[in-house]
C-alpha cells in the first residue's frame, strides 16, 4: 500500500489523488505556502512540494520585477 508523502499514512484507493508520480490522500494534496487544496494536474512542483500555479509558485519562482509573478516578487532597493 502506497504511503502519502505528506502524513506518511497509507493511501487507500478510494481517497487516492495522483500527482507528481506520488498517490496523495485528497485533503493532504495542498500548496505548501497558501495551503489551497489542489487538484492532480493543476498545479507546479519543485522540491518535491506542491504549490497553485498562480500566484505561489509565480511569486516565489517566477521571474522578479514589475510585471512579472505578482506583488510579492516585487523587490525594492535603497
Amino acid at each position: 500500500m502506497p504511503k502519502c508523502p505528506k502524513c506518511q499514512k497509507e493511501v487507500y484507493f478510494a481517497e487516492r489523488k495522483t500527482s507528481l508520480g506520488k498517490d496523495w490522500h485528497s485533503g493532504c494534496l495542498r500548496c505548501a505556502k497558501c495551503n489551497k487544496t489542489l487538484t492532480p494536474g493543476q498545479h507546479a512542483e519543485r522540491d518535491d512540494q506542491p504549490y497553485c500555479n498562480v500566484p505561489c509558485y509565480a511569486a516565489l519562482f517566477g521571474p522578479k520585477g514589475f510585471g512579472h509573478g505578482g506583488t510579492e516578487s516585487h523587490t525594492f532597493r535603497n
